[in-house]
């Protein structure tokens, strides 16, 4: 089993012989936001058996990015995400995408890997004003290990035993600013989610990729900090879990178990 981390939420989960894409997003820049760390990711990166989005703001649900697969390929959503972004219906018609919404506690297969939904606190919204309606997800993918992606999400109660055991949590550590509010983790918060899920490894990511245009130049260590104090607070709070802080396009095996 490998991670790869392409930046921002975008991750490859390599198990069993099945690859993963997690919330692709492979563009320089959208919106008031560029790409300030990392070239971005190759076109192999676009390769997966299973495509998972785990809400549908624009930095996860990207359609653009998503226009990159492979005719054909599987694409799993929130349930309502169809009928919320017109987008997918389109590629769904131009590509063939076979797209699966899914609700917390339903399963998808592919191959020898399972992907379990599982609830999160964040605002699934597609807009900030609008029925709040798609709720976001993260997702526990079971082969040989059992590897967490968290999508957005803060704490909440009963997590751990929403999300089940895991091996590996891939855990969303930063944002575009300084100051992360409800329904986020940040460092210490994170550090917190790995008490409750006790997993054997973690990986941060959602930090140091895209950063607001115009901004460099304002509190910029707010921008590269997440992923050190990660590893800082989560030798504090989770000694027994081992962090590994990956670089763009950087890959790592994670082991399986304590």
């Amino acid at each position: 089993m490998e991670v790869t981390w392409w930046g921002h939420a975008t991750c490859t989960i390599e198990d069993s012989g099945v690859r993963v894409l997690t919330d692709p997003l492979f563009v320089r820049r959208f919106a008031h936001l560029r790409r300030r760390r990392g070239e971005l990711p190759p076109p192999g990166a676009a390769v997966a058996d299973v495509v998972l989005v785990s809400h549908l703001h624009s930095d996860h649900l990207h359609p653009p990015s998503l226009a990159r697969l492979a005719p054909g390929s599987r694409l799993v959503v929130p349930w309502g995400a169809v009928a919320a972004v017109p987008g997918l219906r389109t590629l769904r018609r131009r590509l063939g995408l076979h797209i699966s919404e899914v609700r917390p506690g339903d399963t998808v297969r592919v191959g020898e890997v399972r992907v379990r939904a599982v609830p999160a606190l964040h605002d699934g919204r597609r807009l900030p004003v609008g029925p709040h309606r798609v709720p976001a997800l993260g997702y526990v993918v079971e082969g040989e290990v059992r590897t967490y992606f968290a999508g957005d999400t803060g704490l909440f109660e009963g997590m751990a035993d929403a999300v089940g055991p895991v091996d590996t949590a891939l855990l969303p550590v930063g944002g575009w600013g300084p100051y992360l509010g409800h329904g986020h983790l940040d460092p210490v918060r994170a550090a917190e989610a790995l008490t409750r899920l006790a997993p054997a490894s973690a990986i941060p990511v959602h930090y140091g990729t895209y950063w607001p245009i115009g901004l460099d130049g304002v509190r910029p260590h707010e921008f590269h900090a997440p992923g050190d104090e990660f590893v800082r607070q989560a030798a504090k709070r989770a000694p027994g879990v081992r962090v590994h802080l990956l670089g763009h396009g950087e890959r790592v095996a994670p082991v399986a178990g304590r």
